[in-house]
């Protein structure tokens, strides 16, 4: 039952600590916020994008019904 959780990717707590450890031992303590705040921006972007993309869309909208 164990070997079927772990395939099918059931994560418990001490997975997620497993793979915290192997990030912190790869990049190192002092590359961490710099890569979080890397995504971070990137999320940020995206949200703006998005925000900007739907109003030009229901402008379109409008336009076409008149």
């Amino acid at each position: 039952m164990n070997a079927l959780a772990i395939f099918l990717g059931i994560t418990g707590p001490w997975q997620i600590v497993l793979v915290i450890v192997v990030v912190i031992l790869l990049f190192g303590g002092k590359k961490i916020p710099e890569l979080m705040k890397g995504i971070g921006s990137g999320i940020k972007e995206f949200k703006n994008a998005a925000k900007d993309d739907q109003p030009a869309n229901s402008k379109k909208e409008e336009e076409t019904k008149e």
